[in-house]
């Protein structure tokens, strides 16, 4: 298990480099109780170095739902959101489930999340507050990750497209 540094007042990469020991873009994934067909719980860490901060990630995903932690400077959980895809107008329901309503860093991040997969998310953010810039990196990571382990919503056709055969 990877030690997190006491410090949590800032997110450094030196920092964590001692402790994860060249951990950084390492993938860990695991398929609990599905045995490969999808059916069961996939687990999948990783460790990402952007503008010499380190963001740590946990992807779970379970049937029809995906959960995200996003950590910095500690191994804490951070604020909590859930979203969901809403009916009839094709939005996106968000909601704080633990955490200030005052910061919604995550927010955002489970609401594109949602829009992006069709999933319900749970997303779990502890990134400072008022690092738009870190915010929007982890996000971008975060969304790169998820496409790669298939979890992207399929491209709908254009409207209109299916008519033009006249």
């Amino acid at each position: 298990m990877m030690k997190m540094p006491s410090s949590p007042s800032s997110c450094k990469a030196s920092e964590f480099e001692a402790a994860s020991k060249g951990a950084v873009g390492a993938v860990e994934q695991d398929d609990i109780g599905g045995g490969g067909g999808g059916g069961g719980v996939q687990v999948t860490s990783f460790t990402e170095l952007v503008d010499d901060i380190t963001l740590h990630f946990q992807i779970i995903r379970l049937p029809k739902q995906i959960y995200a932690w996003i950590g910095c400077n500690s191994a804490k959980l951070g604020n909590l959101y859930a979203a969901a895809p809403t009916r009839p107008h094709n939005t996106v329901s968000v909601t704080s489930i633990l955490g200030g309503a005052s910061d919604n860093t995550g927010t955002g991040i489970a609401r594109r999340i949602v829009l992006k997969t069709g999933l319900n998310v749970i997303v779990a953010c502890n990134i400072p507050k008022n690092s738009p810039m870190l915010e929007a990196n982890a996000e971008k990571k975060l969304v790169e990750k998820l496409i790669s382990l298939g979890y992207s919503r399929p491209k709908s056709p254009a409207p209109g497209a299916a008519l033009s055969s006249s």
